[in-house]
């Protein structure tokens, strides 16, 4: 098990950038795929990005071209990078890692990670 602390969040305007980082206990990443996701009021958490042990990113369609995930390995901490933000990314953050898959990420379904972070608001006003 992982323990998962993410920090970055806060209120942005609308085309502001914002960068979330996910801090892990232990050195994760060569054995998890590492995700975020985000839970918005009212609705399902969703999954937004991911990166595997090879530093393959996977992203939700709505995120292309303006978030960006990554990874320092040295530092054990997991970033994402949102740019040109809307307000429909207003949403709690979550980090999460799914240790059952080799270090692979096939899904972005919340479902399938095992390990969570307690989240991180972010707002976007327009």
């Amino acid at each position: 098990q992982v323990q998962l602390v993410e920090s970055g969040g806060g209120s942005v305007q609308a085309g502001g950038s914002l960068r979330l980082s996910c801090a892990a206990s232990t050195y994760a990443y060569s054995r998890y795929c590492m995700g975020w996701f985000r839970q918005a009021l009212g609705k399902a958490r969703e999954g937004v990005a991911a990166i595997d042990r090879d530093g393959m990113p996977k992203y939700a369609d709505s995120v292309k071209g303006r978030f960006t995930i990554s990874q320092d390995n040295a530092k054990n901490t997991l970033y994402l990078q949102m740019s040109s933000l809307k307000p429909e990314d207003t949403a709690m953050y979550y980090c999460a890692a799914d240790s059952t898959r080799g270090g692979y990420c096939y899904t972005l379904s919340p479902y399938e990670y095992d390990d969570w972070g307690q989240g991180t608001q972010v707002t976007v006003s327009s």
